[in-house]
């Protein structure tokens, strides 16, 4: 029997359809000015993808900042759950998540079972988040892929005090202002990042073995840098942006 999950963030919104414990469609959609016509052209993508009708789907469940907004979904579950559940099926042997997304960040732990255990959110300020590398790579005229690109050319660094986003844009201005390299800027960017997460997980504890979830997860150099900073590996799925909506299918497939 077919089931889906959807997971509406501030940035980008997703589908998967599970059948016969199996991945039948995978949708990742900008969401835009609206999450409802986010939601139906991500939900359309994946019935076309999958061959399924929505009338087929047995169940739905929503989660993310935007499951309110699901008007078809049988259920609504935080991200949290769902980024663990995720998580978990991908590696059981995972015991900290630390999931990167638009507009928050988290630190989550799981107990043998996936549940979760405990968990750190940070959601009153979009520093160090998907949003805040978007605004970053604006002032900066590059995109996302020679964010990464350009942080490797450099050991060097130039520290950004500022953790707000709006502040940080203006102090990023400045320094392009003031002559200073892109890749040191970029580095600094990343330090901050960093630190800011690295102070979630130090608070929260980081347990056995960590996984990286969210657009964020994406960049390699935040990557690479996190795991410098924590001392530990940081496993990457294949798509971390698909997490949360794959943890809310797998929690539909088993209310069935």
């Amino acid at each position: 029997m077919p089931v889906a999950g959807i997971d509406i963030g501030s940035l980008s919104t997703e589908v998967v359809i599970l059948h016969e414990g199996k991945i039948a469609a995978a949708v990742i959609l900008p969401t835009g000015a609206s999450s409802k016509t986010a939601i139906n052209r991500a939900m359309g993508q994946a019935l076309l993808q999958s061959g399924f009708s929505l009338d087929a789907l047995e169940r739905i469940v929503a989660t993310g900042y935007g499951r309110v907004s699901v008007p078809f979904a049988h259920e609504k579950v935080t991200e949290i759950t769902c980024h663990g559940r995720g998580a978990h099926f991908l590696d059981p042997a995972v015991r900290t998540v630390i999931d990167i997304g638009g507009q928050d960040s988290k630190v989550i732990c799981l107990n043998g079972q996936g549940k979760v255990v405990d968990f750190l959110m940070n959601e009153k300020c979009a520093a160090g988040t998907g949003r805040f590398l978007e605004v970053m790579c604006q002032a900066l005229e590059v995109d996302l892929d020679d964010f990464s690109r350009l942080a490797g050319r450099t050991g060097k660094t130039v520290p950004i005090s500022s953790m707000c986003t709006v502040f940080a844009e203006s102090e990023v201005v400045s320094l392009i202002a003031e002559g200073y390299p892109r890749e040191q800027i970029i580095r600094g960017i990343i330090d901050s990042i960093v630190e800011r997460t690295e102070l979630m997980a130090n608070r929260i504890g980081i347990m056995g073995k960590l996984m990286m979830t969210g657009g964020v997860a994406k960049n390699q150099a935040v990557v690479q840098a996190l795991q410098e900073k924590l001392g530990t590996k940081i496993e990457v799925p294949e798509e971390p942006q698909l997490v949360g909506a794959l943890g809310a299918a797998l929690l539909a497939q088993e209310e069935m």
